[in-house]
């Protein structure tokens, strides 16, 4: 099962759609993608004013043949703004809209429908607009994480949330003394990168909330990075350089993703190869040429 568009993003940075010198300093921070919020970090009186906000950043990011991919994340499907949030952002043809709280792939199906209906309306491409969930905000989503393979051709990646989940089951906190995920958590987070596989679609990590701790991100990128996720939320600019350093391949990586692809090349008829004594399979052919194909776009050249 091949990967679908979009993993080659390793960063997406949250940005509240009404903090106007936050959304400035945001397209310089790096990050592949950007996620204008209208959702938990609008207060509602604000809404409104957020939505124009957003709608006005889009069209001035328009046109530009660089810098980062602007996602949307609208309200839930059933907090009944949903709908005028798409209204006011899909006529300056976001990139993608993050979707909050989803509980299955029925509301990615739902959602993609209302996107048919908008790029009609507004005269974009059928499917050109992606959906990214976040499947992970209620104990009732968890039973429908297998809901999501085959679910739309705009499915571009499954996220998982914490925040959310935590106040869901009343959880007191959701890390232990540690500081890493309690077990319920730590279960949640393993379950999202079995559902992406299964949709074939990357997996992204939730956000490190104390974004002054350094170590901390480091070392959860890290985890992140060997577990299987291709990318992860940010919620502060400074998180971003790490979190593209530790998502983007090293040059080991490299080295070793190009001489397995070379061996196939040199015995295109086998099942398995022999390099300097260990056994790689077809599996490792496919992961290897992931791999590469996400550091092409990593290394491409900044915008001038």
């Amino acid at each position: 099962m091949s990967m679908r568009m979009d993993q080659d993003l390793r960063s997406l940075l949250f940005v509240p759609a009404d903090a106007p010198r936050r959304l400035a300093r945001a397209t310089q921070s790096g990050a592949d993608a950007l996620v204008i919020d209208l959702e938990d970090s609008v207060v509602w009186h604000n809404k409104a004013d957020a939505r124009a906000a957003a709608a006005v950043f889009l069209s001035e990011l328009a046109g530009r043949d660089h810098g980062p991919r602007i996602f949307i994340r609208i309200n839930a499907l059933d907090s009944g703004l949903a709908d005028a949030d798409l209204d006011a952002v899909m006529p300056a043809r976001p990139h993608g809209i993050v979707l909050p709280k989803s509980r299955s792939g029925m509301d990615v199906q739902h959602l993609a429908a209302k996107l048919a209906v908008q790029e009609a309306e507004n005269d974009l491409p059928d499917g050109s607009t992606r959906i990214l969930p976040i499947v992970t905000e209620s104990g009732a989503a968890i039973f429908g994480l297998s809901t999501y393979a085959r679910s739309s051709h705009r499915l571009t990646a499954l996220a998982w949330g914490a925040e959310d989940l935590c106040a869901d089951i009343g959880a007191e906190d959701n890390r232990d003394e540690h500081g890493e995920w309690s077990p319920p958590f730590a279960l949640v987070r393993h379950l999202t990168l079995f559902a992406a596989a299964a949709a074939g679609v990357p997996a992204i990590d939730t956000i490190f909330a104390d974004f002054g701790d350094l170590d901390g991100l480091r070392h959860e990128c890290n985890r992140a990075q060997a577990d299987g996720f291709a990318a992860k939320l940010a919620i502060h600019p400074d998180q971003v350089p790490l979190i593209n350093q530790h998502f983007t391949p090293s040059g080991e990586t490299l080295a070793r993703a190009e001489a397995i692809i070379a061996a196939f090349s040199a015995h295109p008829d086998a099942g398995v190869v022999n390099i300097d004594g260990r056994m790689f399979d077809r599996p490792h052919l496919l992961r290897a040429e992931r791999i590469l194909a996400r550091a092409a776009r990593a290394y491409q050249p900044p915008p001038a």
